[in-house]
């Protein structure tokens, strides 16, 4: 990825009722499946949503205490840990980073389409094939989740 691409975005990060929303939407699946959102949980939750793309994790330590102290890097992974296991974060290996989830879905398969030249990272659906289905069942395997990346150019950038 490039420092900049040198050419504009119409997306922009989402805004302040977009990101409430999308909290309480996680709190009540949260909440209707016998967990709990915990503070920690519920602050990494919104800088995710807040930054609308993908975010290191010491990122999100730095952004972490609302007073402008970093958190303890293990509060920050312990929150990541249980959002992925939620279905509320996805980590996309590749870049080493975070991004909350848009999908909505609490099991599904993800895919991302990710922009080498600006960065931007958008979550499609991802067709996980009966190849892959079948081929686990012959193996005695059970798919727990499947994460997809696919590396390439945005429209913008293209």
């Amino acid at each position: 990825m490039s420092e900049s691409c040198g050419h504009h975005h119409a997306d922009g990060p989402p805004g302040y009722a977009e990101v409430a929303r999308a909290m309480q939407d996680a709190d009540v699946r949260l909440t209707a499946a016998g967990e709990r959102m915990t503070a920690a949980r519920l602050r990494v939750l919104e800088l995710l949503l807040a930054a609308g793309e993908p975010v290191k994790a010491y990122d999100l330590i730095a952004r972490f205490g609302e007073d402008g102290q970093p958190a303890k890097p293990p509060t920050v992974y312990r929150a990541l840990e249980f959002l992925e296991r939620k279905g509320l974060a996805h980590r996309i290996a590749s870049i080493s980073a975070y991004v909350a989830c848009t999908s909505g879905a609490a099991d599904h398969a993800a895919a991302f389409l990710i922009c080498d030249c600006c960065g931007s990272t958008r979550e499609v659906s991802a067709p996980v094939t009966d190849d892959l289905g079948r081929a686990a069942r012959e193996a005695g395997y059970v798919i727990a989740r499947t994460t997809i990346e696919a590396h390439g150019r945005c429209p913008a950038c293209a």
